[in-house]
């Protein structure tokens, strides 16, 4: 197992696969899952070229539980951590969900020297919770209840999530048992406390700031029936606060397109990494 130690000591797991030599692509996950989420993406990238990494963020999977830094600063300090660590630059960042955020915040914080695009998927930014000056918003209800439900039962929290609207199941019915089980593996490998603080990371950070600092080529990828972070009020937004983003919007799709619209998203990522 692979790991780097960041400045507070806190182990950050991750997976490198693919030619050392080829187009690097960093893949960051969402809410409360870890590195496995990518795992057909990152297979897929890496039979065709590319090096593939992808991290388990800390409190979640294989990294380690920290109590403090369950916030997008830290998450956004540990990536960079990681690319310094193996010296990568020229890589494609990759962000689903909260890790759209995630890699948002490394660019509002750290730059993008070493940055050669962006791609942000069923992402959080700019603000998911309703605000004075982001009236669209969900209401803080919306997050209170997943606070609830992480506190009361987080085993059924997350099979409610993956039987419900996470990949669409209840619009459908059709998302495999193996798909919606895998959600609730990783969901109870996170750790409870990290799971907990990282709804208010998610939900209540302001990333609009860090739109606009984004300064390389970014693609904008959701599904326009996603139920966790709707359309309106994410993809479509971030797309027009990002100078020169290009938005592609999934007809139909779910939050969790990683699985549920897996080819062609997959080959829409290696469109844009080999553009």
């Amino acid at each position: 197992m692979t790991f780097i130690e960041t400045e507070d000591g806190t182990a950050i797991f991750y997976k490198d696969w693919g030619p050392v030599d080829g187009a690097p692509v960093l893949l960051s996950h969402g809410w409360p899952l870890n590195s496995d989420a990518w795992e057909a993406t990152a297979r897929y990238l890496a039979v065709r070229g590319c090096r593939v990494i992808a991290h388990d963020r800390r409190g979640h999977g294989n990294s380690t539980q920290t109590w403090n830094g369950n916030e997008m600063n830290t998450y956004a300090d540990d990536l960079a951590s990681l690319l310094s660590t193996l010296e990568l630059t020229g890589v494609t960042l990759v962000g689903h969900s909260t890790g759209g955020g995630e890699v948002a915040r490394y660019v509002g914080r750290h730059g993008s020297s070493r940055v050669a695009g962006l791609i942000l998927v069923s992402a959080v930014p700019p603000l998911m919770v309703r605000t004075e000056d982001n009236p669209g918003g969900l209401p803080v209800e919306t997050f209170d209840a997943l606070r609830d439900g992480e506190s009361a039962n987080r085993s059924q929290l997350y099979r409610d999530l993956a039987d419900g609207p996470f990949f669409g199941h209840n619009r459908t019915g059709e998302v495999p048992q193996g798909t919606r089980d895998a959600f609730w593996r990783q969901g109870l490998e996170s750790g409870t406390h990290n799971a907990y603080e990282s709804i208010a990371a998610f939900s209540a950070t302001d990333f609009r700031p860090d739109l606009a600092k984004i300064d390389v080529p970014t693609l904008v990828i959701h599904g326009d029936d996603d139920q966790i972070v709707p359309f309106d009020i994410s993809g479509k937004l971030s797309a027009q606060l990002v100078p020169d983003a290009k938005l592609i919007a999934y007809e139909g799709g779910a939050h969790g397109l990683p699985d549920t619209e897996r080819d062609r998203l997959n080959a829409d990522i290696f469109a844009f990494v080999t553009r």
